[in-house]
């Protein structure tokens, strides 16, 4: 293998270094092919427990990544992704792979929909272009395993082709954490990550032009995002504030996301049950 790839193995550990274009061709030594990595990532014995992932790539073929995607998810070894340079396009789904997904404060993400060359008739373009929306659906499921935003907010990015700032990526559940950073709060996530579902749910079984439901999405948004950031949300100003009340304990996910159900039962006029 050329330089820009290397799959080294220390003790229980595995270091990959992705630094090149993921491709099936290998025409040039910085090339990645998934064919020649899953077959090392699949030759590691059972004693190998972590397996870090380092990326500074461009992307590449999706279906390449996608292999690597799935190889890493399979595998019985706990997966860390770190982006040392860029993770863009097929290389970001490389690194959603990761049980642990870390970047830098000088790192970014990339993500866009697929897209190919191609001639024909109309019938073989039009036939392309439903393919090319097949496609970019299956990496929009690897995001969507892990990011904390809706598949309609996720198309608007890959629409517009967007970068993404490590702390952007943080706040919308495509990283994990940053280096330098303390490392993101798991209960606070997971119970940012239940709530949002159960957001989206009550979206989706609820007039989506219902006021106090849309005020109610907001509220709870806007304290999701300050309880991740270890920051209380500015309270609406009072013509005559009260002293601070005593805070009270946090609550665990499983009582956020029960308090959060019975906040939308009573928006909502719904009996419990």
């Amino acid at each position: 293998m050329g330089k820009y790839y290397a799959l080294e193995k220390n003790g229980k550990e595995a270091d990959i270094y992705i630094f090149g274009d993921i491709t099936s061709w290998e025409w040039y030594e910085n090339d990645v092919s998934s064919y020649s990595l899953v077959k090392e990532i699949r030759a590691l014995g059972p004693d190998v427990k972590q397996i870090n992932v380092h990326i500074n790539s461009y992307g590449g073929e999706v279906a390449e990544g996608l292999a690597i995607y799935n190889t890493l998810k399979n595998h019985k070894a706990k997966v860390r992704t770190i982006v040392d340079g860029f993770a863009c396009s097929a290389a970001s789904v490389v690194f959603m792979a990761g049980d642990e997904r870390v970047m830098s404060n000088a790192s970014l993400l990339m993500i866009h929909n697929a897209w190919m060359i191609t001639w024909g008739d109309p019938n073989q373009l039009r036939k392309n272009a439903d393919d090319l929306e097949k496609i970019t659906q299956a990496t929009k499921n690897a995001y969507l395993e892990h990011a904390n935003i809706t598949q309609e907010e996720l198309s608007k990015m890959m629409d517009e082709e967007t970068w993404i700032l490590p702390n952007e990526a943080l706040d919308m559940g495509f990283a994990t954490s940053i280096v330098g950073e303390p490392a993101t709060d798991k209960a606070a996530a997971s119970a940012r990550k239940a709530l949002f579902n159960l957001v989206s749910k009550a979206r989706k079984e609820t007039d989506t032009d219902n006021a106090d439901l849309q005020e109610a999405v907001r509220q709870i948004m806007e304290r999701l995002k300050a309880s991740q950031d270890n920051v209380e949300p500015e309270p609406d100003p009072e013509p005559n504030p009260e002293p601070d009340p005593i805070p009270e304990p946090t609550p665990e996910p499983q009582q956020l996301e029960n308090k959060t159900l019975k906040f939308f039962n009573a928006v909502l006029g719904r009996k419990e049950g």
